[in-house]
């Protein structure tokens, strides 16, 4: 299987899982500045040169190579399940994208007919229930994820556990693994491991959001969009991330880690 989802700089530097919806856009083109001086000019998420990525066949040889051998520092970045699945929402389920068409074709005329969802217009953005779409959405996630149907599950909303996962069953070893939520810290402790051809001065770093402004804005606070069912089926998809990443699932207005992430924990349980 290999390693999906990982990128590495050219140099060598580092090795990076992706977790999609997990800030992987500025991660993405931190590294490319890291080893070029130079931001990428687009969405790093479609480079072909610049940064090796597990997606290039030519790039799988050295990424395997330094991945075994422990050559480089390992990192990912994980999110708050509860602000994760409603960025995904908003995003994937109601916004454009950047080709100008719809995600993944039929897929939200899918979860419209299904589920009964509103998603606004691409013009304007008129209002819709914000709330009671999201939470059919999910009810959606949940049998994408638990039963695969009415489609496979989606890697902007499956389990960050399963992502990170793959990585360690396919004989990676991270050395860390940092949250969205404290990007600038967990970040710049990554940056202070390794070595770059390009100094990276986070305070100077855009964040390369590619999902704003694509759909229509947020209109309530996170923990509006749940309910006590809608908290349920958070609970049913995303326990292990909770658990293992040290989220507060009681408390979804509370985006911030409630403890610090066990490395060997996280090795030894997703690596079963």
């Amino acid at each position: 299987m290999g390693f999906p989802g990982t990128w590495m700089t050219e140099s060598g530097s580092v090795v990076y899982r992706v977790v999609p919806k997990c800030a992987c856009s500025t991660i993405g083109q931190i590294l490319y500045y890291s080893d070029h001086g130079r931001y990428y000019d687009g969405d790093i998420h479609d480079a072909t040169e610049g940064l090796h990525k597990w997606a290039q066949p030519e790039s799988q040889p050295r990424i395997e190579e330094t991945v075994r051998a422990r050559g480089a520092v390992a990192f990912t970045c994980v999110r708050n399940p509860y602000s994760r699945i409603l960025s995904s929402f908003f995003d994937k389920i109601c916004g454009i994208q950047r080709n100008g068409r719809r995600y993944r074709g039929n897929l939200v005329p899918t979860v419209i007919q299904k589920y009964g969802i509103e998603v606004g217009g691409a013009d304007g953005w008129q209002e819709f229930d914000q709330i009671k779409s999201f939470r059919r959405f999910l009810l959606f996630a949940r049998d994408t994820i638990r039963w695969k149907r009415p489609m496979e599950p989606d890697i902007h909303w499956s389990a960050v556990s399963g992502h990170v996962s793959t990585f360690i069953l396919n004989g990676g070893r991270y050395d860390r693994i940092f949250w969205t939520e404290r990007f600038d810290e967990g970040m710049q402790a990554v940056l202070d491991a390794i070595e770059t051809p390009h100094p990276v001065d986070l305070a100077q770093v855009p964040r390369f959001n590619e999902s704003s402004g694509h759909g229509p804005q947020r209109l309530h606070p996170v923990e509006d969009y749940f309910d006590d069912l809608s908290m349920h089926l958070v609970y049913e998809i995303y326990n292990r991330d909770f658990e293992l990443f040290r989220y507060d699932f009681e408390n979804p207005a509370n985006r911030m880690p409630v403890g610090e992430i066990d490395l060997e924990e996280v090795h030894a349980k997703l690596g079963e």
